[in-house]
């Protein structure tokens, strides 16, 4: 069953009592449903400091002084200012009746008016109301506890999860979601319109990236969801979001106890996870071994089967461990198409069927990590494959391919220790451009790429090949080195390529 209504009474139950006589003098269009928190009775002239809102006024207007319409007008304005939702009227004690100026004065300010017959004592109604507000509120415990038993029976069934949170939701009456560390859908009572579920994954996103455990209401599309973090600060396991703004208490209590329990099954996720993950880095190592028939053993039995040739092999750098998370699922949904382990020099390592490909820009973007991706190839030749898409990841940020690696040339493949030697084999010019203002290594790279030709780098650098000669003259001298001859020539070439 979804959650029953508010505990607190309205002014149409109340006025339905058979037992107290009520009888309604006038009401705007929809008071009546307005909730009653309590009862008060006061014959002050202005009783509003010792009101607050949502409550019910009795009186028996012993305040009031004949029937000058003035006094009633003021009186019932500061009513409807603080709140009051009705005045109660109690007749025959000092007026026969209800004032016609009062009814008038509370039909002008929207407060709702009704009779208290002189037979139905001021305490019956305050006792009625107070009764109908701890039957609610009882009403409302009850159906707490039982909303938390069905959530936790349903947690009990084959796919825990997706039963405690579709439970979850009906007893709500309101859409309910879970997403993991990495933000990624992994339970959801009913799908969600694209916009919408692309907006709560967002703000999951954003809750995550913080770390801390938190909660939050966003509106979209004039819907209202409230999220809230799983886990402890530092290590959050994913974030609970259900399609409503406002809970009361008692719906708060059923909402923590699922939180609770998300949490815990959560854990166990991530425990199951290192377990899957030491799997996973051993069939790695046994690619590597190129033992593929152990591997290919461990993977049928595991994950359904490992991709099937030809194979892409892609690797990462260092990765978070919400990515891990988010290729897990991956995983799950392209079982025999889809693979990763951890790569021995760090990072993941992803084999995908050539014909499968991953979004692997999305994956980069949204990790903040640098791909290397390698050539098709058979699953066999997973360590060159492997190779390939390292020197590709080293050669660039976001996805880079080997292929495109290789049409760049040799050089390309530079290591970041030729960088440092290329800079201090330079650095005697550089500093001489530093100091003296020239532009002695920019004239040195001109005319290298104009194969030492003085008159086209002088075009290049728009000055006299004169000037490009006495440069040049200066950068052998601060190289030790005659620029005269190729080999000297290449090797500085080779420098210029690698310091940039």
């Amino acid at each position: 069953m979804s959650q029953p209504a508010p505990s607190a009474p309205t002014l149409r139950a109340l006025l339905s009592r058979g037992d107290l006589a009520l009888r309604l003098a006038s009401a705007s269009h929809g008071a009546l449903e307005q909730p009653i928190r309590w009862v008060h009775s006061s014959d002050l002239a202005d009783p509003t400091p010792f009101l607050a809102e949502e409550m019910v006024l009795l009186t028996t207007g012993t305040q009031f002084s004949g029937d000058d319409a003035a006094q009633y007008e003021e009186y019932v304005r500061r009513l409807a200012h603080r709140g009051v939702v009705a005045l109660g009227f109690g007749t025959e004690v000092a007026r026969t009746g209800i004032p016609e100026a009062l009814s008038a004065a509370c039909e002008a300010h929207g407060v709702p008016l009704f009779e208290v017959p002189y037979r139905t004592p001021f305490i019956a109604v305050a006792r009625a109301v107070a009764e109908a507000i701890a039957a609610g509120a009882y009403a409302r415990r009850t159906w707490a506890l039982s909303a938390q038993r069905a959530v936790a029976l349903a947690a009990l069934r084959r796919d825990g999860l997706g039963s405690a949170i579709s439970e979850l939701s009906r007893q709500l009456g309101a859409w309910a979601g879970l997403f993991d560390s990495a933000a990624a859908p992994v339970r959801a009572s009913a799908p969600l319109e694209p916009a919408l579920a692309e907006r709560v994954q967002q703000e999951c996103e954003t809750m995550l990236a913080r770390g801390a455990s938190a909660a939050a209401v966003i509106r979209v599309g004039g819907r209202s969801f409230t999220l809230q973090t799983l886990g402890p600060g530092g290590t959050l396991r994913g974030v609970l979001v259900i399609g409503a703004e406002a809970l009361d208490e008692e719906a708060r209590s059923v909402v923590t106890a699922v939180v609770a329990m998300t949490g815990f099954a959560l854990e166990q996720n991530e425990a199951l996870a290192r377990a899957r993950g030491t799997l996973r880095a051993g069939v790695v190592r046994a690619l590597l071994t190129g033992d593929t028939a152990l591997a290919g053993e461990i993977g049928d039995a595991a994950w359904g089967g490992l991709p099937t040739d030809p194979v892409v092999v892609a690797v990462t750098d260092e990765a978070p461990d919400a990515l891990a998370a988010f290729l897990e699922l991956r995983a799950g949904r392209e079982q025999g198409s889809f693979f990763f382990g951890s790569d021995p020099e760090g990072g993941i390592a992803l084999v995908h069927t050539a014909d499968a490909p991953l979004a692997l820009d999305e994956l980069a973007e949204r990790f903040d990590v640098a791909v290397g991706v390698s050539e098709p190839g058979p699953l066999a030749s997973f360590a060159a494959s492997l190779d390939e898409a390292r020197i590709a990841r080293d050669r660039g940020e976001g996805v880079t391919r080997f292929a495109d690696v290789a049409s760049a040339g040799v050089l390309s493949t530079l290591s970041p220790e030729a960088a440092n030697v290329a800079r201090t084999v330079l650095s005697p010019i550089v500093r001489h451009d530093d100091v003296h203002g020239t532009a002695i290594l920019d004239t040195l790279r001109i005319w290298l790429l104009h194969d030492a030709r003085y008159d086209d780098a002088a075009r290049a650098l728009g000055v006299h090949r004169h000037t490009v000669r006495t440069r040049i003259r200066l950068a052998e001298r601060l190289l030790e080195r005659d620029l005269q001859s190729f080999a000297a020539r290449a090797e500085i070439w080779v420098a210029l390529l690698a310091a940039r």
